[in-house]
């Protein structure tokens, strides 16, 4: 393999990550941008680093915690200001992580790696009015319009990630009880319930679009393509965007937008911060407490209308 082979191979697992962070979790252009040059970064240091240790070539699965180290003392020599430096940081364990979850590597190396505290931004969220909007949009007997009316209404009925709504096979939906049972990061099972409408959805797209898709190469998987394969991250957010510009949304619709929406409406009707937590499969309630400042917002902006001193 040449070392320009070797870049390639490289930057595959980096062009992974932006269709990642660009559909899972919807980061603006500018954050993507950035992504990409820190990670970029990454692989010239590494490529140097390794060659200087007499290899010329080198793995995602063969960088340790000793390189990410070196790394950081690289960045360090060269003065970035803290903040600047922190983002790199922050940027390399953000890819690492998407690499373990993954499956591309089998040990993180940044797992004992202190990572600097970055601000972190309030997510976006679509409006009930909006949300209705993009539903009532989706019209037709075509099989992608019962797969993405049930598609839509799964997503925001259990607040799932892209990356489970993809994966969930037929035999995850519970018509009889309304669950969805969801395969998470690391291997977690949960069990989700789902309101009548998105279960009536699901069992729509199945009777009358899924089997006009299907070619008999994915029977197990839920959610097809025209070709009859299972969705992807990319085809489910092109599939999204476009519906979105459809109903006449002013803003980009991503996936995570989806599930922010679901986590803040569920708050705002006086869901408990705890079930919440569970439904969204955060290990740490501090990941969840976030939506309560939008919430909150919301509140605040209720009040501000409705008294009449205010």
């Amino acid at each position: 393999m040449t070392s320009l082979q070797h870049k390639e191979k490289a930057l595959e697992g980096l062009n992974m990550f932006l269709v990642y962070l660009k559909v899972e979790r919807g980061v603006s252009i500018n954050t993507l941008s950035a992504y990409q040059s820190d990670i970029n970064q990454l692989i010239d240091f590494l490529t140097q680093h390794k060659s200087n240790s007499s290899k010329t070539y080198w793995s995602w699965t063969e960088v340790d915690e000793m390189d990410i180290k070196e790394y950081i003392l690289n960045l360090n020599n060269k003065k970035y200001l803290v903040a600047t430096k922190a983002r790199k940081i922050a940027s390399t364990n953000s890819f690492f992580k998407f690499l373990y979850d993954e499956d591309e590597i089998y040990i993180d190396p940044c797992k004992h790696i202190s990572i600097p505290k970055l601000p972190r931004t309030l997510p976006t969220t679509l409006s009930e009015h909006e949300i209705n909007s993009l539903f009532k949009s989706v019209k037709g007997i075509k099989p992608e319009d019962y797969r993405d009316r049930a598609m839509f209404e799964l997503m925001y009925a259990s607040g799932i990630r892209v990356s489970e709504l993809i994966s969930c096979d037929i035999d995850d939906i519970d018509f009889d009880e309304g669950f969805v049972r969801v395969i998470a990061k690391g291997s977690k099972e949960r069990i989700l319930p789902l309101h009548s409408i998105a279960v009536d959805l699901v069992k729509s797209y199945l009777e009358n679009g899924r089997s006009e898709q299907s070619n008999g190469s994915s029977d197990k998987a839920l959610f097809l393509n025209k070709a009859g394969r299972r969705l992807t991250r990319q085809g489910f957010w092109l599939i999204l965007n476009k519906r979105g510009s459809k109903a006449g949304l002013t803003r980009e619709v991503n996936p995570h937008l989806l599930r922010h929406s679901f986590a803040t409406h569920l708050l705002k009707g006086g869901a408990p911060l705890r079930h919440v937590q569970q439904l969204l499969g955060h290990s740490d309630i501090s990941t969840t407490q976030i939506y309560t400042h939008l919430s909150n917002d919301h509140l605040r902006q209720e009040y501000n209308k409705a008294h009449p001193r205010s």
